[in-house]
C-alpha cells in the first residue's frame, strides 16, 4: 500500500516543527527574565542580611565601657534617644575617610539631645586613637573597653560598621564599608527621628 505524501510545506524529518518567530521571541524573553531573577538570588544571598555572617541584631545589645575621655558610655542610659553606634580602627582606610563625616554629623546634632553619637575601638591601640582623635577631631564618645564583647553581640565582621539605634533600643539600619553626614541624616528622617 503506497505511504500518503507529506505537504510540501512540513519538514519529513522534524521532531519539532519550526516555531513562529513569536513564540521564539517569547521564550527568549522568558529565559531572560529567568537569569534576572538568579542574579537577584545570588545578591539577596550575599546581602547584609543574608550573606552568611552573623545576622543583625533586631535589638541593639545593651554595653558599657570607659571611654576615650576617662568617662563612660552605657547604652541602657540611652534609652529614649536615637543612637548612632559606629566601630572603627584607625587602621581601616575606610574608617579614616568616613571619620570628617561624623565630625560634622557631631557638630551639628551636638545641642540635640534626642541624638546621641558613639564610637566603639576594634582591635586598635589606646594611644594610637587617642592621637588620631586629637589630630582629626571629634569629641563624642569613644569607648575603649569591652569592645570585643560589644562588636560580637553586635555581629561585626569588619570595619568600620555603623548601626542606628531608634529610642526603643531597635537596630533599624545599618551601614558598612563608611557613613557620610547626608546618609545618616537620610535614614534618621526614613525611621522616623525629628530633624
Amino acid at each position: 500500500m503506497p505511504e500518503p505524501s507529506q505537504p510540501a510545506d512540513q519538514p519529513v524529518d522534524s521532531d519539532q516543527p519550526d516555531q513562529p518567530p513569536r513564540l521564539r521571541t517569547v521564550r527568549w524573553v522568558v529565559l531572560a527574565v529567568g537569569v534576572v531573577v538568579a542574579a537577584l538570588v545570588v545578591v539577596f544571598a550575599v546581602s547584609e542580611r543574608g550573606r552568611g555572617g552573623p545576622p543583625v541584631p533586631e535589638f541593639a545589645p545593651e554595653f558599657s565601657g570607659a571611654t576615650l575621655d576617662g568617662g563612660s558610655f552605657d547604652m541602657a542610659a540611652q534609652r529614649g534617644r536615637w543612637v548612632v553606634v559606629n566601630f572603627f580602627s584607625t587602621w581601616c582606610v575606610q574608617c579614616v575617610v568616613e571619620h570628617p563625616e561624623l565630625v560634622a554629623f557631631q557638630d551639628r546634632y551636638r545641642g540635640d539631645p534626642d541624638i546621641r553619637l558613639v564610637s566603639v575601638v576594634f582591635q586598635d591601640e589606646v594611644d594610637v586613637i587617642a592621637r588620631f582623635f586629637a589630630e582629626r577631631g571629634g569629641d563624642w564618645p569613644v569607648v575603649i573597653t569591652n569592645t570585643g564583647r560589644t562588636a560580637i553581640d553586635f555581629g561585626v565582621t569588619a570595619v568600620p560598621e555603623t548601626y542606628l539605634v531608634d529610642p526603643f533600643g531597635r537596630v533599624v539600619s545599618k551601614f558598612t564599608g563608611g557613613v557620610t553626614l547626608d546618609g545618616l541624616e537620610a535614614q534618621l528622617g526614613r525611621a522616623g527621628a525629628p530633624l
